[in-house]
């Protein structure tokens, strides 16, 4: 098959099938009716000897070969789209754009408090919306162009995408001040004795640490579990429990919550954490300069 006989807005109706799932939301995000969006995935199943999508309740599911084309075909177009776009500008100052960035609640904590006080002063009419990175299928906001960017340890955004890290850190064991752990260091058989709060951070690298102190045989009183770190501080304030948790959260949550922490005493490797931005919008000026404004502010 030959370039020539492919019709780019078939391509375009394709991508946008995979990430809504239904002809209704595609027609009105392309201005195009019903009818015209079911002749042009005719026309692309005859094209390419597959049905491509299937109709279910649940919505357009894709074939597996619908699957092996999602990703070079958003990358093509994602291509296609900035060199078209790349003289376009971006004024901070003027700016009234809505930014929506993939983040967990560590990211919200750690990030947010110092990114809104700078933008209140480098772009005060923009504003920003965040999304948790396992509450949406990142893939395809991003290729969609609903999600701009996304910070933490995300191995699914491969293909298509690009990173660039922002720093690594290590995990530290954290806990109420004057607690009995509170000192310069602890040991294993200290860090087993006490009883913990959990954190099962489903969907994120984070979940991996306690993968690891499982596997390799620590033992640990576990008194609490519960899917985020948000509530973290207000636990361990009141308690006498401990936490492994990144060293990043543990900075911004000491003075607040009254906690204080150690290095970890078991050997737990440092994870990086990124920033990712899909290839469409690798030349566009105004992701490239929020972008830019991460890597200042954060990048070691």
């Amino acid at each position: 098959m030959e370039i020539k006989d492919v019709d780019l807005n078939l391509l375009a109706v394709f991508n946008q099938l995979l990430v809504e799932r239904r002809v209704s939301k595609v027609a009105e995000n392309l201005g195009l009716t019903q009818p015209a969006i079911s002749n042009a995935l005719a026309r692309l199943r005859k094209l390419l000897g597959d049905e491509l999508f299937l109709r279910t309740p649940g919505g357009m599911e894709p074939t597996p070969f619908a699957d092996q084309l999602a990703e070079p075909v958003a990358y093509a177009l994602g291509m296609i789209h900035s060199a078209l776009n790349q003289r376009s500008t971006f004024d901070p100052a003027v700016s009234e754009r809505v930014f929506t960035i993939g983040m967990t609640d560590i990211g919200e904590i750690y990030f947010l408090p110092s990114l809104m006080e700078r933008l209140a002063a480098a772009a005060p009419r923009l504003s920003l919306s965040t999304v948790r990175n396992t509450a949406v299928n990142l893939r395809d906001e991003m290729s969609a162009g609903h999600v701009d960017l996304a910070i933490g340890l995300l191995p699914q955004l491969k293909g298509g995408f690009y990173q660039r890290r922002l720093f690594k850190q290590r995990y530290v064991c954290m806990f109420r001040k004057a607690h009995r752990l509170d000192k310069r260091k602890i040991s294993l058989q200290e860090f087993s004795a006490a009883e913990h709060v959990v954190v099962v951070s489903a969907g994120t690298g984070h979940g991996k640490v306690d993968e690891l102190l499982e596997r390799s045989g620590i033992e640990r009183k576990v008194r609490l579990t519960v899917p985020h770190f948000v509530a973290i501080g207000h636990i361990l304030h009141s308690t006498n429990m401990v936490a492994t948790v990144p060293e990043r959260l543990a900075q911004r949550m000491v003075e607040p919550f009254g906690l204080s922490y150690v290095s970890h005493p078991a050997a737990l490797p440092e994870v990086a954490i990124n920033v990712f931005w899909h290839a469409k919008h690798h030349k566009d000026p105004a992701n490239q300069w929020l972008r830019g404004l991460l890597f200042e502010m954060y990048a070691d």
